[in-house]
């Protein structure tokens, strides 16, 4: 009875986080994995409105800054912990956030 496995990858940095999805995605494929994903979850915007005079005076113009954080969801049915073990020795960059559970 193959393990599901549910891999909830985050990050600021759209072209690190793909590039992870891709490699996760080509050891399913080699190694004949089900997988269904990378499923694009919705994007987290937190906006920052800061007031653009430095000393709090004159007119009130606001600059606004925005992080965005990207979430994919990719789930794995894993029958051969092979897999498993291939997936744990990815090189990771430092900005992408890796949960992974079993089920």
């Amino acid at each position: 009875m193959p393990q599901m496995v549910r891999i909830k990858l985050t990050s600021t940095n759209l072209e690190k986080l793909e590039q992870v999805c891709a490699e996760i995605k080509d050891i399913a494929e080699k190694t004949g994995t089900r997988i269904a994903g990378p499923v694009p979850l919705p994007v987290k915007r937190l906006v920052l409105p800061v007031r653009k005079s430095p000393c709090g005076e004159g007119t009130k113009t606001w600059r606004k800054h925005e992080m965005r954080i990207h979430r994919r969801l990719i789930d794995l049915g894993i029958s051969d912990q092979r897999v498993m073990r291939q997936i744990m020795r990815l090189q990771i960059p430092d900005d992408v956030s890796v949960e992974m559970t079993v089920r």
